[in-house]
């Protein structure tokens, strides 16, 4: 019955501020508005983000408090830059052995990370 997945949902108060988010500040490419409704798609590599403004869905606003992790290959050159644009990362750098992980909210408080799985 089930084939796969399409896209995630990323709830927003503010449309605007979290398009100038995940396209400017994460630099993830804009795929598709949905028309005149406050929704639009970033994709990732391997996953189509759809960030849309809850309220106009008739769905209520709650950020998303587990995180929605980010694969990149430079875990620290990543973490620079995304601070270099003012992403303020939340606790300590998690080294688990295999991996390196830096957790960071977008301004809307959805728990995001940046993630580097060890070769």
């Amino acid at each position: 019955m089930i084939t796969g997945t399409d896209f995630i949902t990323i709830s927003t108060q503010d449309f605007e501020r979290a398009v100038a988010f995940y396209g400017e500040t994460l630099g993830l490419p804009e795929l598709k508005r949905w028309g005149n409704m406050p929704a639009v798609e970033f994709e990732t590599g391997n996953l189509t983000i759809a960030v849309m403004q809850s309220d106009e869905f008739g769905l209520e606003f709650r950020a998303n408090n587990h995180p929605l992790e980010f694969r990149v290959d430079d875990f620290e050159s990543a973490q620079q830059e995304l601070m270099s644009r003012g992403v303020e990362f939340k606790g300590e750098t998690i080294d688990s052995g295999f991996c390196k992980q830096g957790f960071f909210e977008d301004p809307d408080g959805n728990v995001l990370a940046i993630h580097h799985r060890y070769a």
